[in-house]
């Protein structure tokens, strides 16, 4: 009788567990699905408002700065009726992001001779510019747009020539000692008698720079060997 009655209690409880719990679980389950759904929904909704914002800000028309190592780049006309425009003005925004209230526009503008030392010259576009025997010690330049340009004996001196590039710039006789040119391009550029002492730069960009043909002869300021200041021994 015992075991009887033990036995009836047992398929009582198996009967409960499989009826009962099941709805139980099968709200949960629900319940779970709803809210995962719900939370991959929420997280594809910030992913896309993400994206949408680092795309306004990377392609936005308004935006004033200039990334040198971008090999397409639109510019917009020169505004030929600002007199004020070739003149140097240093950022206040820092360095690092290359930020102004408008853009820094110094092409086709006679500069020789300027004095830009320790200016703050980050997001600056120059094609067509002569600043040849300009004055840039202690510049910044990061993401400068510095093609198609006349540097001549120019002195780079201590400054720091971040992600810009000088493709198809004249470099002759161009002081860089001890200059940062981190991610900065010299392709097609000219840079026969330039001095690259004790200037920092990076492995990949040190390789293309060996590369360049005109890479000789000897800095008629420093007196140093063109190729051998930027560590080229072949």
């Amino acid at each position: 009788m015992v075991a009887k009655t033990t036995l009836i209690s047992l398929l009582l409880a198996s009967s409960t567990s499989a009826f009962a719990p099941l709805q139980m679980q099968t709200t949960t389950s629900r319940t779970t699905q709803l809210s995962a759904t719900k939370n991959n929904n929420n997280n594809i909704e910030i992913a896309a408002a993400t994206f949408a914002i680092a795309s306004s800000l990377l392609l936005s028309p308004l935006s004033a700065s200039a990334d040198g190592q971008t090999k397409e780049f639109k510019l917009p006309p020169i505004d030929q009726s600002d007199k004020s425009r070739c003149v140097l003005n240093s950022s206040k925004m820092g360095q690092a992001n290359a930020a102004r209230d408008k853009l820094y526009d110094l092409r086709e503008c006679p500069l020789s001779g300027v004095k830009g030392n320790e200016f703050d010259l980050s997001g600056v576009i120059m094609t067509g510019t002569d600043v040849s025997k300009a004055n840039f010690r202690d510049a910044q330049f990061s993401k400068g747009y510095l093609r198609n340009s006349n540097f001549d004996g120019a002195d780079f001196t201590n400054a720091i020539v971040d992600r810009a590039t000088f493709k198809g710039s004249s470099l002759k006789g161009t002081i860089f000692a001890n200059a940062v040119l981190t991610a900065t391009s010299f392709e097609g550029a000219d840079v026969e008698n330039a001095d690259f002492t004790d200037a920092y730069i990076g492995d990949f960009d040190i390789r293309n720079l060996c590369k360049n043909p005109t890479l000789k002869g000897e800095n008629p300021t420093t007196g140093a060997d063109t190729r051998l200041s930027a560590n080229c021994i072949n």
